[in-house]
């Protein structure tokens, strides 16, 4: 069984409510039928009926409960919320069932703030700030937590390293260019994350153009930095650097360049300096090593909200959504 069809398995046994707020895309579509076919979530797309209809064309989505904002029974109730949770802002009545009427986003994450739902996939045809705005206004940072970021799940065929080739990349989609504070905290959760999701222990290697030393600069110094910090507050979990990517996953390698580390040479979670280094790292492996590649996964919110890329197939979209349901157990 495949890493993804485990994930499934495991939302099958406590299924969990997902919303979809595309109805726009067949690809969530396609996604829809596949989900509701392998019963591994329950399915809410909000939409009219006929721009649904058009776009399910040769589709069974009939399982799925459709949300029509413009004549459901809810759209006053969440309205109502919705003012609520933002009259500190100045939000009117008018404004905020504008929104709702006019932006999908807001309305699904106002089913979660309300319990009407357990999570939100979205992102197949819009940009990254679409989809967290409304999931940071509503339903907001989970207690505890420094920041929300992002990870990809990576599965590399064929691969001995990180847990067999199953490895958490982060952050790929939101910070720019963390501090060395927020690089701390990454690490920390996507260690969570990599728990939850392949039930392993997490070895987390804070990722650099030098080893242990072996360069020079104030960008090698922000990861020292961070993995200082990430040891004194986040020493439930192995994390060590700065390491090179050969370092930090090739034990041949470890050996002879951080031959004292406990991650080095078998890192599963790699945490890049920057947006830049993350972004282009999972394209690299996911087209070059033909790996997939799940995400960008967001970690941090109060109820798990994810969003998709643009460039993401109908089974993205369902692995995703797996994901989603795992994180909402």
């Amino acid at each position: 069984m495949s890493f993804i069809e485990t994930i499934k398995e495991r939302a099958k046994k406590n299924k969990k409510t997902i919303v979809l707020p595309e109805s726009m895309d067949v690809r969530i579509m396609e996604a829809t039928e596949k989900i509701l076919r392998e019963d591994m979530a329950n399915i809410i797309l909000i939409g009219t009926e006929e721009d649904i209809a058009k776009t399910s064309l040769g589709y069974d989505i009939s399982k799925a409960n459709i949300i029509n904002p413009y004549t459901s029974s809810l759209t006053e109730e969440l309205t109502e919320k919705l003012v609520e949770i933002r009259k500190n802002k100045g939000l009117t009545y008018d404004d905020a069932k504008k929104l709702l009427l006019e932006d999908y986003m807001y309305y699904a994450c106002m089913l979660v703030k309300t319990g009407k739902a357990d999570g939100v996939v979205s992102g197949a045809c819009h940009s990254t700030a679409n989809t967290l705005r409304p999931a940071l206004q509503i339903i907001k940072t989970k207690p505890g937590t420094m920041l929300v970021s992002s990870f990809f799940l990576m599965v590399v065929p064929d691969c001995d390293f990180g847990e067999h080739g199953i490895f958490v990349f982060a952050d790929c989609g939101l910070e720019q260019n963390p501090t060395s504070e927020k690089l701390a905290a990454i690490a920390a959760s996507s260690a969570e994350s990599f728990q939850l999701l392949v039930e392993k222990e997490p070895l987390v290697a804070m990722l650099s153009h030098s080893t242990m030393g072996s360069a020079k600069h104030s960008d090698v110094d922000k990861v020292v930095q961070a993995v200082t910090i990430a040891k004194e507050k986040y020493s439930q979990y192995k994390i060590d650097g700065e390491l090179q990517l050969d370092a930090a996953i090739v034990p041949e390698i470890a050996s002879s360049k951080a031959p004292d580390s406990a991650v080095a040479g078998h890192a599963n979670v790699l945490v890049f300096p920057d947006l830049d280094a993350g972004n282009i790292g999972y394209k690299l492996v996911q087209r070059l090593a033909k790996a997939e590649a799940y995400g960008p996964v967001t970690q941090g919110i109060a109820a798990p909200v994810n969003d998709l890329s643009r460039g993401c197939s109908a089974d993205d979209i369902v692995g995703v959504v797996a994901i989603t349901a795992l994180q909402a157990q």
